[in-house]
């Protein structure tokens, strides 16, 4: 069965060179020409992938994003972007996206991080329990909810993906090379500072202290390690 793709673009011509593109690769595309539509097909139907530009009329990307993740929408998001500012990509990351494309950018280079994007398969929850609980920390795999101190903390789909796979290789140091390979899918710039931006969020929500952080500690030299 062919993966379901929403493609939330605005401008006719790359909204249609890019369906001609993806149904010629095999996917199903779907399409949303601003950003109210968008919101209300990715809430209400299923994709396996959401390409979302920026700039978008009625409702820009970066509130839809944040919107589907509020909801409780998981489906993975690639952002499409004409802004080259790293706070632009910083931002959509914060709030929710997994990845982004900057415009114009190659249609292979494109193909290669919606391929990435969709060969990620769920991992299995850790020793067979669909809740882990570390400190005043619990996280419920099954409905991707985390908890601290009874209180809902808002992740990121990016930042519950990082530290499910903390937890299940916890005790293990791991490099930033591996979290990008298996938690982001694709091989990103070795000058991205992506890791270490998204385990400082991580930190911020979970530890007491995130100077002095208890359980995702820093292996200097090395990358990072999960005790808990």
């Amino acid at each position: 069965m062919s993966k379901r793709i929403l493609l939330v673009e605005d401008e006719p011509g790359l909204a249609l060179t890019l369906t001609d593109r993806l149904i010629a690769e095999g996917y199903t595309v779907e399409s949303a020409r601003d950003g109210d539509t968008g919101l209300q097909r990715a809430t209400n139907e299923n994709f396996d992938l959401i390409l979302l530009d920026v700039m978008l009329p009625r409702k820009n990307g970066f509130d839809v994003c944040r919107d589907l993740r509020q909801r409780g929408v998981q489906t993975p998001v690639i952002m499409l972007t004409a802004r080259g500012q790293v706070v632009d990509k910083v931002v959509g990351l914060k709030l929710g996206a997994d990845d982004y494309v900057t415009k114009p950018f190659e249609m292979m280079e494109l193909l290669a991080r919606i391929e990435a994007m969709l060969r990620r398969t769920p991992a299995a929850v850790p020793a067979s329990s669909e809740v882990y609980q570390f400190g005043a920390v619990r996280v419920d795999f099954r409905k991707a909810e985390v908890w601290y101190e009874d209180k809902a903390v808002e992740l990121s789909a990016r930042e519950f993906q990082l530290l499910r796979y903390f937890i299940e290789h916890r005790g293990n140091t791991i490099s930033r090379d591996e979290l990008l390979n298996e938690v982001w899918g694709y091989n990103a710039m070795p000058s991205t500072r992506t890791v270490d931006v998204h385990i400082a969020w991580l930190r911020q929500k979970l530890e007491t202290n995130p100077r002095h952080p208890q359980y995702i500690l820093t292996i200097h030299g090395l990358g990072y390690k999960f005790v808990g």
